[in-house]
């Protein structure tokens, strides 16, 4: 098959987006297709563009597929455009898609991930992996996440949303529940979580938020177990579960190798582990999701299951919790994105 893989772009995560799509790239042409790595931003910038000989040598755009602890510097990749203009499709982006046989979303957070994106490639007749439009967008915004949920029967924390105008007007500092967990309403990667213990460290949460977002939400803390239980074509595998050494599963953490301790198939009960892949199959459906995906929980004390939110393209970094469920399952890392290809084009038959 002839595929592209979309990496990159200018969220917060970019840096994982790029590792992310480097390793599916590379598994998909040791099993024999031709692919080419886009950075869906920069795209491809040459005045020549011949896309058929791209296809043949693999083409890759070059930049470090290393995660870091920092955040990357979205201003220093504006510049680096040659055109310099605003449009997030980069130059031929949208040609050299048209012309595989389906482009592999390898992106995370922001527009990659929002659904913004993939109402575009559908009216641009490209196909591509994941969800559509409408489970992206329910997905992505952790509100909208919240409120389906909770209109589904689905167990998840308490908690508001709010937006930058209750900030200004001291609103927001009505939330008296703690601990509470503050973060940005559509980030992704933890960029920008935090867990206030008190009404100080609330407000410290509160500006580190809104630093990303001018909507945040805050949440009731659940004291207990992580976990996270990938989704393929409905169907739940085997719970993994986060243990993070620091206590808190932030972007270092997530991205670091031996900072986090995880577990798969995880160290649980056979009752558990059926309310973990329910409620993950529930929220599955609940969200409108399609093809493949993974939910995030948390296992309180006294054995309920707490549903946190659900990735619609989960990060395939050497670190990442969906190819290590896979491998229990007996999916290799070539065989899982291979799988994730099949499925996502049973959306087009």
């Amino acid at each position: 098959m002839k595929i592209v893989v979309l990496a990159g772009g200018l969220s917060t995560e970019r840096d994982v987006s790029i590792s992310s799509g480097s390793l599916v790239a590379k598994a998909l042409r040791e099993r024999g297709h031709k692919v080419v790595l886009l950075d869906v931003f920069t795209g491809y910038e040459e005045d020549i563009c011949d896309i058929d000989a791209l296809f043949k040598e693999n083409y890759d755009f070059k930049e470090n597929s290393r995660v870091t602890e920092q955040i990357p510097d979205l201003e220093k990749v504006k510049k680096s455009r040659k055109d310099k203009t605003n449009r997030f499709l980069g130059r031929n982006v949208a040609e050299i898609c048209a012309e595989a046989d389906i482009t592999f979303l390898a992106l995370h957070g922001d527009i990659g991930e929002n659904g913004k994106l993939q109402a575009t490639l559908d009216v641009l007749g490209i196909k591509y992996t994941g969800s559509g439009y409408l489970g992206s967008a329910l997905a992505m915004d952790k509100g909208l996440t919240k409120s389906v949920l909770i209109q589904n029967k689905i167990r998840t924390p308490s908690g508001y949303y709010y937006n930058f105008e209750d900030e200004k007007n001291g609103s927001i500092y009505k939330w008296n529940c703690f601990p509470c967990v503050v973060k940005p309403c559509s980030g992704g990667s933890s960029v920008g979580i935090t867990k206030a213990n008190n009404k100080e460290e609330f407000k410290e949460s509160v500006k580190e938020a809104f630093k990303y977002e001018k909507e945040i939400v805050v949440e009731q803390f659940i004291k207990g177990r992580e976990f996270s239980v990938g989704v393929l074509e409905g169907k739940a595998l085997p719970p993994i579960e986060i243990i993070p050494k620091s206590g808190f599963y932030d972007y270092k953490s997530k991205y670091q190798a031996g900072l986090t301790d995880e577990i798969c198939p995880a160290d649980i009960d056979e009752e558990t582990d059926k309310k973990l892949r329910s409620a993950a199959e529930e929220c599955f459906r609940a969200l409108k999701l399609q093809a493949y995906g993974r939910v995030d929980f948390m296992l309180d004390e006294k054995g309920d299951v707490y549903c946190l939110e659900a990735n619609t393209l989960p990060g395939m970094t050497p670190t990442s919790l969906l190819p290590q469920e896979a491998n229990v399952d007996g999916l290799s890392y070539g065989e899982l994105c291979e799988k994730i290809i099949d499925i996502s084009l049973k959306k087009y038959n």
